[in-house]
């Protein structure tokens, strides 16, 4: 039984060119593998050629390497009419959302005494003032 991918791939139509792009980006985590899928991404297919987003250089280098078994299993999971070259690029640096980390509320402790940091002079300081309220 022939893969669902491989069928739609040879389908023609309007969306020939969106369809294929999708079935192609789609493919490439099988092609390579969770690992490298969690380090890289298929970004969009031009002509028949799949562009993907690598971390560093030292990541496109090593893919540049492995590329034509890449291409064998792109052709095994989508068909050779798709894909029949991939362009590894190094991709921007992304900066996740974060959390302002500046003015924290410094919560005071409640009595001014407990700043003392002498445990003697505090508690001086604390019968002192009970005395003079009293």
């Amino acid at each position: 039984m022939e893969q669902a991918s491989r069928i739609i791939a040879q389908w023609k139509g309007v969306s020939d060119v969106i369809s294929a792009e999708r079935i192609a980006c789609g493919a490439w985590k099988k092609a390579v593998g969770k690992r490298i899928a969690a380090r890289t991404r298929a970004v969009k297919l031009v002509r028949n050629t799949l562009v993907v987003e690598v971390e560093d250089e030292v990541w496109r280098r090593n893919l540049w390497g492995l590329r034509y078994q890449i291409l064998r299993n792109l052709e095994k999971a989508i068909g050779p009419e798709i894909v029949s070259e991939v362009e590894l690029r190094v991709m921007p640096m992304r900066i996740e959302p974060q959390r302002d980390k500046g003015d924290l509320l410094i919560l005071k402790p409640l009595d001014e005494a407990d700043d003392i940091t002498d445990p003697g002079l505090r508690r001086i300081y604390k019968a002192a003032r009970r005395r003079e309220s009293a």
